[in-house]
């Protein structure tokens, strides 16, 4: 699995534990092992570039997803689709000020960004309260393994 990650913004984040988490998620999700995904971390003036171009919405956002070959999560039964994933783009900067809302630590909340960054990925949204739930089920349970694993 190709995964590469980019920090173009002033703040430390730890790109080796963000790949190890895709990796790991993607490995979960039963995603083909040559599957390639890209990570940038950017600022909020680039994020909120990306945010007003591409989903016509102002201000920075928390992450973006653009998928490239609609890959999708497979079945013990089915053979992973070979292709490329697509791209996250999360901003530290959001995620500070999110995490202190929520009382936990920035690292956290980029966890769980890349997560959810992930799934949009995979297909799964939450514009609908029954893909809601699906999804932000299947983001906590995610994070509970890779928490479980990190810790051990």
């Amino acid at each position: 699995m190709t995964i590469e990650v980019a920090n173009e913004t002033d703040i430390e984040v730890d790109v080796e534990s963000l790949e190890a988490q895709a990796r790991f998620m993607l490995q979960c999700l039963r995603i083909h092992p040559q599957a390639e995904l890209s990570i940038l971390l950017v600022d909020e003036l680039a994020m909120t570039d990306l945010h007003v171009r591409w989903m016509d919405e102002p201000g920075p956002t928390d992450v973006l997803s653009f998928p490239m070959d609609e890959l999708r999560p497979t079945r013990d039964d089915e053979e992973p689709e070979e292709g490329l994933l697509g791209d996250i783009v999360i901003c530290p900067q959001v995620a500070s000020v999110q995490a202190i809302a929520a009382g936990h630590s920035r690292d956290d909340e980029v966890a769980l960004l890349l997560t959810h960054g992930i799934l949009h990925l995979l297909g799964y949204d939450h514009a609908e309260d029954g893909e809601k739930v699906e999804m932000f089920e299947l983001q906590a349970r995610l994070l509970t393994q890779w928490s479980a694993r990190d810790s051990a």
